[in-house]
């Protein structure tokens, strides 16, 4: 890898998005987006989804879009889990809210992540701020979990749910990233890291990134050895064996399984409720 690709702030911002045609997935969100920015009005919006999966890479989109290169000016960047208490909103936010927009769009632009760690208090002085400058400030919150937002300010943005990255939408950025920097993919090696990140591009890079720093060659080894999960087929022999009623067997491949990757009980449970549909078994007691 050449130099200016070791920092991973820089690997992020050289394959981020810069216009819609290069956000991956979530298409339809995409196109009701674009009708907005094009004329030039957009409403309050909610982006709600896991993480990885394009909220703010789009919200950076839609400033570029609307401002150009001179977006950072228009435009309020907050992380709300850092500073999430009400004195946020009624200084940060509303100082930066109350001053009008000089560029052709006639408002700014004030994007709150991860929003859902807001207190009610804070999220009830953003609620009076949304409404005294909806003519100077647009708001994009973001978050994870919609049902944590109190419903005023959800009935005052138009919501978007964002799903995880399809399987041929992650396989297109391992393509693309592995083109540019000239790594080379083995045998499995995008079904490993799609196994691996579950439809997250953030993570996708990031996975990517570290394989390339150890290996010339991206291989499903060394996507499993970085990522400390088992391999799929590790955990359904664990359930063949359950299935079968071999329970020191089960027990036992188990326990090898969690030391060898470094696992927590939580990490092994989630791999086994994802495995159970692979096995060949009726649906109502994979349920069960």
């Amino acid at each position: 890898m050449s130099e200016e690709n070791v920092s991973h702030a820089v690997w992020v911002e050289k394959y981020r998005p810069q216009t819609f045609d290069e956000v991956k997935g979530q298409q339809k969100i995409v196109e009701r987006i674009r009708s907005f920015v094009e004329q030039k009005n957009i409403p309050h919006l909610l982006f709600s989804g896991p993480a990885g999966v394009g909220k703010t890479t789009l919200s950076l989109v839609i400033a570029k879009e609307l401002y150009g290169e001179n977006y950072h000016d228009h435009v309020l960047e907050l992380n709300a889990s850092d500073e999430r208490g009400i004195d946020v909103v009624r200084t940060k936010v509303k100082d930066f809210a109350r001053t009008k927009s000089i560029d052709t769009v006639p408002f700014k632009i004030i994007y709150l992540d991860e929003c859902d760690a807001l207190t009610k208090e804070a999220q009830q002085a953003l609620r009076r701020t949304m409404e005294n400058y909806t003519t100077t400030t647009r708001f994009i919150l973001s978050c994870n979990y919609s049902s944590k937002i109190i419903d005023p300010i959800q009935s005052r943005c138009t919501v978007f749910r964002f799903q995880p990255l399809s399987k041929e939408d992650i396989f297109a950025m391992v393509e693309e990233v592995s083109q540019t920097e000239g790594l080379s993919l083995g045998d499995g090696a995008k079904e490993a890291i799609y196994e691996v990140t579950q439809g997250d591009g953030r993570r996708t890079k990031n996975l990517m990134q570290s394989c390339a720093a150890i290996s010339e060659t991206t291989t499903e080894e060394v996507v499993y050895s970085l990522s400390s999960i088992a391999r799929p087929k590790e955990i359904l022999d664990i359930l063949k064996f359950a299935k079968t009623k071999k329970f020191h067997e089960a027990r036992k491949l188990l326990l090898d399984t969690m030391l060898k990757n470094g696992l927590s009980g939580l990490d092994i449970i989630k791999q086994l409720q994802r495995e159970i549909w692979n096995l060949d078994i009726e649906d109502k007691h994979k349920v069960k």
